[in-house]
C-alpha cells in the first residue's frame, strides 16, 4: 500500500509540473510599459529594467510547452519567446541603428543560438521556421517582431492563448490596412517584402495571395491586380 501511495504522489508531481505554464503577464506588463499603441519600442529605458526581461526569459527556460498544452497555448507562448528575446539580443547591443548592425561571435541576430527554451538553445529562425511557421497559421508572420520599422509592430501586450485568435486577426488587418507597409488599391498594390518571403504560407490550401489580402483589406483587391513589393527599411523600431 505505501509502495502504491509513493507512486500514486509521483505521478501527480510529475503531471503538475508537466502542466506547469509561464507568467506571461510579467512580459505583458514590460510591454506595457515600454512599447506604445503604435508598436514604437523605448529600448533606452528598457534597459534600465533588464532583471525584469531576464525574469520572464529564465521562466521560458524552466516551463516550455509540454505535451498536454493546447496549440494555442504553445503558439503563443514561441510568439512571445520570439519577442522576448529579440528585444533581449537589440538590448545587448543597444544603442544601435539597425537590427542589421547585431552580431554575435559572427552570427547575425537571427542565426545566434542562445535562445534558451526548456534547457534547449535556438535560434530566432529557428522558433519561426522550425516551429511556428509549421503550426500551420499565417498570422504568426504578423505577430512576431524582428525589432525593424518595416516588421509589423510589436504588441504593447502578451500573447495569451485566450486571446490568440482576435490578436492573430487585430495584428494582421494592422499590417495589411497600414500605409507604412501596404499600399493598396482595387487594380494595384505595393505590399511587404513579408508576402514575397512566405508566400507559401500565404497561399496555402490553393488560396492566391489576393485571396488571403482580401480577408483582411480594407480595399477589395481584383485578382488581376498588379503586384509590386516595397523596399525594407531594416532600421531599429525606436
Amino acid at each position: 500500500m505505501k509502495k502504491i501511495l509513493t507512486l500514486s504522489l509521483l505521478v501527480i508531481t510529475v503531471s503538475l509540473f508537466a502542466s506547469e505554464k509561464p507568467d506571461h503577464s510579467i512580459w505583458d506588463r514590460f510591454l506595457g510599459n515600454y512599447v506604445s499603441s503604435a508598436g514604437t519600442v523605448n529600448y533606452k529605458s528598457m534597459k534600465v529594467e533588464m532583471d525584469t526581461l531576464d525574469k520572464y526569459l529564465l521562466q521560458l527556460r524552466d516551463k516550455a510547452p509540454q505535451t498536454d498544452w493546447t496549440k494555442n497555448e504553445k503558439m503563443a507562448f514561441y510568439i512571445n519567446a520570439y519577442n522576448a528575446y529579440t528585444i533581449k539580443f537589440v538590448l545587448s547591443k543597444y544603442p544601435v541603428e539597425s537590427v542589421k548592425d547585431i552580431s554575435f561571435s559572427g552570427k547575425d541576430l537571427w542565426n545566434f543560438k542562445m535562445a534558451n527554451l526548456g534547457g534547449t538553445n535556438y535560434t530566432l529562425n529557428q522558433i519561426e521556421n522550425d516551429i511556428l511557421r509549421k503550426m500551420g497559421d499565417p498570422r504568426i508572420h504578423f505577430a512576431v517582431n524582428c525589432a525593424s520599422i518595416s516588421c509589423p509592430k510589436l504588441l504593447n501586450e502578451a500573447y495569451t492563448a485566450d486571446k490568440l485568435n482576435s490578436q492573430l486577426t487585430t495584428a494582421t488587418k494592422t499590417f495589411v490596412n497600414d500605409t507604412k507597409h501596404n499600399i493598396i488599391s482595387e487594380k494595384k498594390i505595393q505590399i511587404s517584402e513579408l508576402f514575397s518571403w512566405y508566400a507559401t504560407d500565404f497561399t496555402q490550401d490553393g488560396k492566391s495571395l489576393v485571396e488571403f489580402l482580401n480577408q483582411y483589406s480594407k480595399v477589395t483587391i481584383a485578382t488581376t491586380a498588379k503586384v509590386e513589393y516595397m523596399v525594407y527599411n531594416w532600421g531599429l523600431n525606436d
